[in-house]
């Protein structure tokens, strides 16, 4: 068919043997060419694309300027080209990997449904007017087609670019030349115009050459001198990027007469900083460090007395307890003293918008000087990870409150699988609707599935006419869209199904012809092909196949990437007005969407991939070379943006004073679906509002996996600025440490990676460290001057000017997108530091602690934002077996810290003593299960034995006691004072923490040894976040029992202490002298223990009736092994009808 044969014509074929002097010579190189219409390769190798400017780029080299379109100044027509080229990059899925082509497949559709957006891939378009050709015609921001000539011959990208070079650029359909110019549409983009590149510059070297320039204006202006160097031209009307003013009419801005020329409205408008550090009342923090000291020392003096006064009739019973409570008191010293300095925040959006959004004299057009953000979303598996729920997740991002054109998606699918493909196409398509609708009515969550279910009314504070009539056209689209996504695993089965059958059919047609041409009669044997999963488009899909076969299975796949919405414009797009295809009057809204882009690295079988680390780093490197962020949020595919002012929140403390030198910005984590009661402390607010606010006002919060702002030179393993200025004299106070005289200016320092000040950022040694992509290289220091703060004060060190990032951004070509799929292959990471030093952490199935805490051994900081609206919310296991198996796998990658190179006690000077403490307490915790199990069987112990820990429960015991237990509460009601918490959540936080100390926490300790003793991996399976199949029940999952054993441990202490509160009774009851101290001491610790454990007793019931026979079975087995072990033990006597004191009878 012809359309087969000009598909073929759109693939884009990439070969190694690019030049050996760009890449190391190990690197396997890529070159780019396609097949024109007229059947001849035309070559498109990275240099020559840059050189030639056949696909043209809108770089800038060292400045640009504005100046309108004259006859002695027309547009060039590269900037037409690469607008064209972006199209096309956007409609075709890049494929590559290991001793592979690199192929660009050009899709005629997506999804089965039709794409509307112009940004979107797949959107539909003209037909080239060429004959045999069937290929789109380009089109622009608003989807109106590009037409190179006058006549409006209609002609696609690859004819056009045969013309050009093949038939003297004469149009098809005139006969007459190409004119270099489209004066309307550049005129209607009202973009500055790029000056010609100089030649033999790259496109990278252009950009860092504009970032230099602007470098020498970081000194002098934080000085009161003009700084020449920010002016152009000497004229009066002076036009161009990074003027200091605009001068007015007869102003002496321009000429050489000595005078300053500073604009009066900065000198005389006050610096505002964009956040405050709130501390806690002194009436709160100060009774509650006196308590800590006071239960300190009582703990020290009780320890002591106990150590002392030895139960010589139970020695045995008085050194385990000894031993416990010796450890729990280390413990709680570990988890008290990071609390000692809380702290509070707030941050200033008002501010923010005045110093980076609003038109000054750095920015006459009030363009966005923001750094640009790149978002991204983790899932591997469309079974566990439903995808509605992924696409929700994304269209709460695409509709964030941030600047479009400087927030970027990418979407990691670890699995490959079509069905996420599909339906992120599909959240593509939807977002046309909703992300218009969430800016013109302000809708708050921008989560769909959330907003349609909220509880209140929906119509509060809307004003607009319109709203109701939208928000029902919305939801009906939204309902048709749920249906589409549940509906793509059957609609994919039935196609490939489909296909397959016609591809057997062709099959066996070949071979019935075969074997009439080879003069044999037996056709009788059957055809076999492989069942492949097919696209929309008709091809094969090439990643992981429903039915698995050879480099297309979960772990051999070809690398993916396919650019979902394409970069915006510039300039803001409006809507049109109410139409009968378009039922929302979007006119008075901008329509533009931020890029999005679906990424499935490469496997192959051989490789350690390592999990979702080696997945983000895998973005990490996609993302620098597409569109290199300064910063990265990461988020679950089930965490979606709650507040669309989030990403503000936590930009507002990277541009402070101060702010270069911090790290990440990490948001507390808050869920939904949750059980009212949540009775296994899901919500776990003791760690996000307690613990991390503490942690806030050291050295900062721990890295929790998800909810949390990068920044990306910290990913990158580099030093922060002006870390040599402090070490630690001791353990707790910091002292200034003299600076050594170097030569290295502040802007390179910046750049340092590693302890000697003479290593410096070397492009030879890069590849050692980032591996072999020149292109990701040079996006570094790009990345590090586009993330600094405003030098708008003289306190603020390595600033960079206003107004540096509101030129527009690379438009997207082959080149980049191909170079991309080339880092993301399986091996690109060999011999690098990537996983090591560089990025995600590997070595640990909880590698979002371990990146943190590298982080914060180099000297960075961490700030912890809690916003008033909660930024981001996610779902949380409510099941207890899979409750326990999340915190199983926590505490696995806790001892797995502990025994690595990553233990808080190897730490590096520059970690203040109390942020050690506070991870050297993340990786012993696990280890408290081993004390706490034996000290929930003590009082089963002693009830038995007729014993205690004590010799007598004496007045010094008791007012021991009393003070600890007193103090323990006083701390508390405290602590709930100055994190917000209530009583409630810190007692279910008590409880759990005993049900997960003598069951996973166990667990991982055992399964920690093996591996670091025997090297025993233990894998681990995705949490669940599918929800239950009652559907009239929201908390159905809550009442699910799935028999694990690691509820083993817990059943038995409870039935143990059951039974030893029993056998107590009857022992004291029947004794010829009863011991009631003893009994009492024993209950009361008995009750202690069956009171934390009262959840997990509750939640093995399920609901009323419905509680699995196999719980019964082993409770029976338990309880009748203990009295049958007992009895055998100690059996009862009966000599002259007497019972001896210390033994029982059974009445």
């Amino acid at each position: 068919m012809a359309s087969d044969s000009y598909r073929d014509a759109r693939v884009r074929r990439l070969s190694e043997d690019m030049d050996s002097q760009m890449r190391p010579p190990l690197a396997p190189a890529v070159t780019f060419a396609r097949r024109t219409a007229s059947g001849r390769y035309v070559s498109y190798s990275r240099d020559s694309i840059e050189l030639s400017g056949d696909l043209g780029n809108g770089d800038y080299a060292n400045y640009t300027v504005h100046i309108p379109p004259t006859p002695d100044n027309q547009p060039m027509d590269p900037t037409i080209s690469a607008k064209v080229e972006e199209q096309y990059v956007s409609n075709s899925i890049f494929t590559g990997g290991f001793n592979s082509v690199t192929r660009a497949h050009l899709m005629d559709k997506v999804i089965d449904s039709e794409a509307q957006h112009p940004q979107m891939a797949g959107a539909k378009g003209s037909s080239c007017s060429l004959p045999g050709c069937d290929g789109k015609v380009m089109s622009d921001e608003r989807g109106v087609d590009i037409l190179p000539c006058e006549c409006d011959f209609k002609i696609c990208r690859d004819c056009y670019i045969d013309a050009q070079k093949n038939a003297g650029g004469i149009c098809p359909g005139c006969k007459e030349p190409y004119r270099a110019e489209l004066e309307e549409a550049i005129l209607e983009t009202n973009r500055p115009l790029s000056l010609p590149p100089p030649p033999g510059m790259s496109k990278m070297e252009r950009r860092l050459s504009m970032m230099k320039s602007t470098k020498s204006v970081l000194l002098r202006s934080q000085t009161g001198d003009f700084d020449h160097n920010r002016w152009l031209y000497e004229t009066k009307g002076t036009y161009g990027y990074g003027n200091a003013f605009w001068p007015k009419e007869g102003g002496a801005g321009n000429e050489n007469d000595g005078t300053e020329a500073s604009p009066p409205e900065l000198l005389n408008r006050p610096w505002r900083p964009l956040t405050r550090k709130l501390k806690v009342p002194a009436a709160v923090l100060s009774p509650y460090r006196l308590l800590i000291f006071i239960r300190l020392a009582a703990l020290v003096l009780f320890l002591t007395w106990r150590i002392k006064h030895p139960n010589q009739d139970a020695i045995w019973l008085w050194g385990m307890s000894v031993v416990c409570e010796i450890w729990f008191g280390f413990s709680w010293l570990l988890d008290q003293l990071p609390k000692l300095c809380p702290v509070n925040r707030a941050t200033d959006l008002a501010v923010l918008k005045e110093k980076f959004e609003t038109p000054g004299p750095d920015n006459p057009t009030g363009k966005s000087d923001l750094p640009g953000i790149d978002v991204f979303v983790s899932t591997a598996d469309p079974e566990k990870e439903p995808p509605l729920v992924t696409a929700n997740t994304i269209l709460s991002i695409l509709a964030a409150d941030y600047p479009v054109e400087k927030l970027a998606c990418y979407v990691s699918d670890d699995g490959g699988a079509l069905l996420t493909f599909e339906a992120m196409a599909e959240a593509a398509s939807f977002a046309n609707l909703w992300v218009p609708f969430c800016r013109k009515h302000d809708i708050e969550p921008r989560n769909p599935e959330t907003y349609f279910n909220l509880k209140r009314d929906p119509y509060k504070n809307k004003v607009r006419a319109d709203f109701v009539k939208d928000r029902r056209r919305v939801k009906r689209e939204y309902d048709e869209f749920k249906v589409r996504i549940n509906g793509l695993p059957d609609s994919i089965r039935r196609r490939s199904d489909a296909y397959h059958a016609r591809e057997e059919i062709k099959a066996m047609k070949l071979h019935r012809q075969k074997v009439a041409a080879a003069g044999d009669d037996d056709v009788s044997e059957p055809v076999k092909i492989l069942k492949a999963t097919w696209m929309a488009d008709g091809t094969h899909w090439p990643g992981t196949w429903t039915t698995p076969a050879p480099e297309h299975s979960r772990g051999d796949h070809a690398g993916i990437i396919q650019v979902m919405l394409k970069p915006p414009s510039d300039e803001p797009l409006r809507g049109v007005a109410l139409e009968e295809d378009k039922p929302v009057d979007f006119s008075e809204v901008d329509i533009r969407l931020p890029l999005l882009v679906y990424v499935s690295r490469e496997k192959r079988p051989g490789y350690d991939h390592n999990k979702k680390a080696g997945a983000m780093n895998a973005l990490v490197r996609a993302s620098a070379i597409m569109s290199n962020g300064p910063f990265i949020l990461n988020l679950d595919c089930d965490h979606y943006v709650y507040n669309s002012q989030a990403m503000r929140e936590g930009m507002c403390f990277m541009m402070d004073r101060g702010g270069d030198r911090i790290c990440y910005v990490q948001f507390p984590q808050r869920f939904e679906g949750i059980d009212p009661s949540d009775r296994y402390a899901n919500h776990n607010t003791v760690f996000f509002d307690g613990n991390m606010r503490a942690l806030d006002g050291l050295q900062g919060p721990v890295y929790v996996g998800t909810g949390c702002l990068f920044r990306r030179m910290a990913l990158y393993g580099f030093d922060p600025p002006r870390s040599k200025e402090r070490t630690s004299c001791c353990c707790c106070f910091p002292r200034l440490k003299r600076p050594k005289p170097s030569a290295v200016s502040e802007e390179n320092r910046a750049l340092r990676m590693g302890d000697s000040d003479d290593e410096e950022l070397s492009v030879c040694l890069n590849p050692k460290k980032f591996g072999n992509s020149s292109f990701l290289i040079d996006s570094i220091p790009v990345a590090e001057y586009q993330g600094r703060p405003l030098a708008d004060h003289p306190s603020i060190k390595n600033g960079r000017p206003p107004g540096a990032l509101t030129i527009p951004r690379d438009l997207l070509d082959a080149s980049t997108v191909a170079e991309a799929v080339n880092v993301i292959s399986c091996w690109y990471e060999d011999k690098t530091e990537w996983g090591q030093r560089i990025g995600w952490i590997y070595g640990s199935v909880t590698e979002d602690v371990v990146t943190g805490y590298r982080m914060h051994n180099r000297g960075w900081k961490s700030v912890y934002c809690v916003t008033k609206r909660d930024a981001f919310r996610g779902t949380a296991p409510i099941n207890l077996t899979d409750r326990l198996h999340q915190v199983l796998r926590w505490a696995t990658g806790s001892v797995e810290i502990f025994f690595s190179r990553n233990n808080a006690l190897l730490a590096s000077t520059r970690m203040k003593f109390l942020q050690r403490l506070a991870y050297l307490n993340v990786g012993i915790y696990p280890f408290t299960s081993i004390f706490l199990i034996v000290y929930c069987f003590l009082p089963a112990l002693c009830l038995f034995s007729g014993q205690f820990i004590v010799q007598t429960l004496n007045v010094t015991f008791l007012v021991y006691l009393l003070v600890i237990t007193l103090t323990l509460c006083m701390l508390a009601v405290l602590e709930i004072k100055w994190s917000g918490i209530n009583l409630e959540e810190w007692w279910r936080n008590e409880q759990f923490w005993l049900i997960g100390g003598t069951s996973a926490h166990l667990a991982a300790v055992l399964q920690g040894l093996l591996k670091v003793i025997a090297g025993i991996e233990i894998s681990f399976t995705l949490t669940s976040k599918s929800a239950g199949d009652d559907v009239d029940d929201e908390f159905a999952d809550l009442y699910v029992v799935k028999w694990t054993s690691l509820m083993i441990p817990p059943i038995t202490i409870m039935m143990t202490n059951l039974i030893a509160i029993a056998v107590g009774f009857s022992r004291t009851i029947y004794s010829v002298i009863p011991q009631w101290s003893r009994l009492l001491g024993g209950v009361f610790f008995s009750f202690w223990v069956l009171a934390h454990l009262y959840p997990f007793a509750k939640g093995l019931m399920g609901r009323r009736g419905r509680t699995p026979t196999i719980v019964f079975i082993w409770s029976g087995l338990i309880a009748i092994t203990i009295s049958l072990l007992w009895v055998a033990i100690k059996p009862p006597s009966s000599a002259n009808g007497q019972i001896p004191s210390g033994t029982f009878q059974f009445p």
